[in-house]
């Protein structure tokens, strides 16, 4: 329903209704929406991380280019998903102090595995040292948001495909590099 509406537009009532509990036992879980919410972000991490089974299994360039076509493609049925649950309550409540701290921890989640993979190609010396397993691992997550958000305005998963891409073929290039020094 948070994804759906919106935190703004998901009422605690419809949440209650929706979900066929009580107050009592809703307040007994959380301290109130604030608290709910939270706990819809780190939800929608575990179901992400869940989704994308071989982020964990990063450790080379096909591993990377077979997570992110895989991800496309499960953006890719007609219509598509062309969002993301995070992506989007991030969009929501992106200036809301009770909420960055969830946000930014959930997103940093789902770059530790990426990153990790990346570090392990660098001590290989697949990557260069001046190459920063952190800021690649944002650079795709940001690609596969930016890719997300302008699919779902567009309809049509090219956009998310290209920016993707984009971000693998920079790592790519940067693979090539470092091998070709060693």
């Amino acid at each position: 329903m948070v994804y759906q509406r919106g935190v703004a537009a998901s009422t605690l009532d419809d949440i209650l209704a929706a979900s066929g509990t009580g107050k009592s036992q809703l307040y007994y879980y959380f301290d109130d929406k604030a608290d709910l919410t939270v706990a819809v972000i780190a939800r929608q991490i575990e179901l992400i991380l869940q989704a994308q089974p071989g982020i964990s299994q990063i450790d080379s360039m096909q591993s990377i280019q077979d997570w992110a076509d895989g991800i496309v493609a499960a953006h890719a049925r007609p219509g598509g998903p062309f969002s993301c649950p995070l992506g989007t309550m991030a969009a929501e409540l992106k200036n809301d102090p009770a909420y960055q701290p969830a946000l930014a921890a959930a997103f940093a989640r789902w770059r530790r595995p990426l990153a990790d993979g990346l570090l392990r190609m660098q001590t290989r010396g697949e990557l260069g040292l001046a190459d920063d397993p952190d800021r690649l691992a944002a650079t795709l997550i940001a690609a596969l948001q930016g890719g997300m958000l302008l699919a779902r305005v567009e309809g049509d998963v090219t956009v998310l495909r290209d920016m993707v891409q984009v971000a693998v073929e920079d790592i790519r290039r940067r693979t090539e590099r470092a091998t070709s020094t060693r």
